[in-house]
């Protein structure tokens, strides 16, 4: 990594600033990483107990509290570009120091909102860069070109897993708001049907370099899981290229309602407004006719270049479509790494994967499109991965 950009970086021009890199190939390259600038502050968020929630078939409500924080940074922000991962059950965003303030208010009432609308726990820590160095740690990020349109960051250096840690055990918590206090979710939907398995099953797979272990330790194992991973066909993408399927009303249609209504609007309301807004677009894409400048063809085409499904957060998050000959491989790989004391690692099978949307405006094609296995997903690897074993083979393909 470079030297650390300097504490006076006004707002989110070091983020835009980065150079973007367009291989995910080159993902685990030091090169592309640049530490944040030291008045810099990092969330952390993850619902708790989302295996069990996830296995009660709440996986759609888990991922909407996963992608809301995001959703409720963005808007408290007006839109100004920084940092985010999604992690299915949680996300990772860092903020400059001047927006600390209407960050943290935003993840309280998330917090807030996802206790009262989806009856779930979201737990959330905002973690200053500085205690994260005193640690030992650092926060490198990068930004990875997924499409013309959409770039995401990547975040390496240890410090994410360390503020993730610091969270869990309740340090530098970011408290529920007040009853009753939403935050603007403006923008954030999951309107598409699951997407199911074509190569086989729907793997979300996540690779750590165990603690102490230096990222340029593990780049060859990781070079090789996604050199493997590249010969899929389509490279593993789960998002067919003409986009997700829509089908109505869409399964989301509850907690989109939940998210958009505004405050002391009757939910009934904004539902039916819903139905009536999501039978216009099954309108449109059964017809293919187009709402003035609007085509949602085009728009289900963008949203599959647009989507998120491979990452790096402080280790390697993959949601592919993989075939049965390409996960034994992948397995051996992995093992052996975890033997040889370089990784951990988790991955959960399933039959088809999910999209959850944040678009600020249907006139751009900027919207993001975050990826995520539809039964447990990145949420049932992570306790793999705690559990030092992948899945057994009895729950591939469910």
């Amino acid at each position: 990594m470079s030297a650390p950009a300097s504490a006076a970086t006004d707002g989110s021009a070091f983020y835009t600033g980065l150079p973007s890199f367009a291989s995910f190939g080159e993902v685990v390259q030091g090169g592309h990483y640049r530490p944040l600038p030291a008045d810099w502050w990092v969330g952390v968020t993850d619902v708790v107990a989302s295996t069990a929630a996830i296995g009660a078939g709440r996986y759609k409500a888990v991922n909407m509290a996963g992608a809301a924080a995001v959703s409720a940074a963005m808007n408290a922000l007006d839109g100004a570009a920084f940092p985010f991962v999604f992690g299915g059950d949680g996300a990772t965003l860092a903020v400059w120091s001047d927006a600390r303030a209407a960050v943290a208010g935003a993840l309280a009432r998330t917090v807030r909102w996802v206790a009262d609308e989806l009856d779930l726990e979201l737990r959330a820590a905002l973690v200053p860069l500085a205690a994260i160095r005193a640690a030992g740690h650092e926060v490198g990020v990068a930004r990875f070109q997924a499409s013309p349109d959409a770039c995401y960051a990547m975040f390496a250096g240890g410090g994410v897993a360390w503020a993730t840690a610091q969270m869990k055990a309740g340090q530098f918590a970011i408290a529920p708001a007040d009853a009753g206090a939403r935050p603007d979710l403006t923008g954030l939907s999951c309107r598409w049907t699951p997407m199911p398995a074509v190569n086989g099953a729907i793997v979300s797979l996540l690779v750590q370099p165990r603690a102490g272990v230096d990222l340029a330790a593990v780049e060859p194992l990781i070079a090789r899981v996604l050199q493997r991973v590249a010969g899929l066909a389509r490279e593993g993408d789960p998002v067919p290229g003409d986009g997700p399927v829509f089908a109505w009303p869409p399964q989301g249609l509850d907690l989109e309602a939940r998210a958009s209504r505004r405050e002391g609007e009757a939910l009934w309301r904004q539902r039916v407004r819903l139905w009536f807004l999501t039978l216009v677009e099954l309108y449109l894409d059964r017809t293919g006719a187009k709402l003035g400048s609007f085509d949602l063809a085009t728009y289900r085409r963008v949203s599959a270049r647009n989507a998120d499904w491979r990452k790096f957060d402080d280790g390697l998050r993959l949601t592919i479509d993989c075939d049965a000959t390409t996960l034994a491989a992948l397995e051996a790989d992995l093992r052996a790494g975890a033997a040889a004391g370089l990784i951990d690692y988790g991955l959960h099978a399933q039959a088809s994967a999910l999209m959850t949307c944040i678009v600020p405006s249907l006139a751009r094609n900027d919207h993001i499109h975050f990826i995520d296995g539809a039964d447990g997903g990145y949420a049932r690897a992570a306790e793999r991965l705690k559990a030092g074993s992948a899945a057994p083979p009895a729950q591939r393909g469910r």
